[in-house]
């Protein structure tokens, strides 16, 4: 039942990163965050933004070999490389702080899709969703420990992530993240600015609770997803296609009862009821 409403990039070098976000891009936002450096330096705060970057690309390994990973294409052709130690750039990501990132991701953010892009639509309307998780396990330190909780997995403090991206490109529209216990609802509650009338918002059933969906309709935007099995929906009228008008909360929907067939890549299939309402 349907409510409606009524590849990875992993850039192994600086000069592949400055693609996708240039130098006079970085110069930019350091400049919007009070975060240029006082006086010349081995590793200026310019570097310090692509270092950052570059540790969330190789999330794995150590400060030493991010910073060999990042400036391998630059001394492959004979540049002279600064060869800091762990401790210089462990102070250089403190020095650079969160700030001229977030200016970054702000500036870089939001829907890719043109006009002649396609499936990216339904109809007039763009599509978008939430994605989340909330299995990112976090160093088990005092300082994320007294943010995130104790963390449940191996003791570790869990972070949990909630974005809302354009579904047929994948480009993030916005994100917020926080502990676990917060709920995935709160946090989608919190990119509802992000939608606008154009758009058809998808989402899975942990999202039809009923202030959930009163604060979705006040941005105009339109939507389709899953409600949860028990929930209970009164039929208002029933439609010549077999779905009907209702209500949740306050939001008038239309409910689609619909069996979706699942084929997997080595021939098996099942069936699945869905259950969710259009407004």
């Amino acid at each position: 039942m349907f409510a409606v409403a009524a590849g990875p990039f992993a850039p192994g070098h600086l000069g592949e990163l400055r693609q996708v976000v240039p130098f006079e891009l970085v110069d930019a936002v350091l400049e919007e965050a009070g975060c240029l450096q006082q006086r010349l330096r081995d590793l200026p705060s310019r570097v310090g933004v692509y270092f950052l970057l570059a540790m969330c690309l190789f999330p794995e390994v150590g400060y030493r070999l991010v910073w060999n990973k990042l400036t391998a294409a630059l001394a492959g052709v004979g540049l002279e490389v600064a060869g800091p130690t762990a401790k210089a750039l462990r102070d250089l990501r403190r020095r650079v702080g969160p700030a001229p990132v977030r200016c970054l991701f702000e500036v870089l953010t939001g829907p890719l899709a043109q006009p002649a892009t396609t499936g990216v639509r339904f109809g007039r309307f763009r599509t978008v969703s939430f994605d989340g998780c909330s299995s990112i396990r976090l160093a088990d330190t005092e300082r994320n420990v007294e943010w995130f909780g104790p963390g449940g997995r191996g003791g570790a403090p869990m972070l949990e992530l909630m974005t809302l991206v354009e579904t047929g490109t994948r480009a993030l529209i916005g994100a917020v993240f926080g502990p676990t216990n917060t709920g995935e609802t709160a946090y989608a509650c919190r990119l509802l600015h992000h939608l606008r009338p154009d758009m058809l918002l998808l989402w899975d059933k942990g999202f039809d609770a009923n202030a959930f969906l009163a604060a979705l309709t006040g941005t105009g935007a339109q939507f389709l997803g899953r409600i949860r099995a028990n929930r209970r929906t009164p039929v208002l009228a029933r439609l010549g296609d077999g779905s009907y008008l209702s209500v949740i909360g306050t939001v008038p929907v239309r409910i689609i009862e619909a069996q979706v067939t699942v084929s997997l890549d080595d021939g098996t299939s099942f069936l699945g009821l869905t259950d969710s309402p259009p407004r």
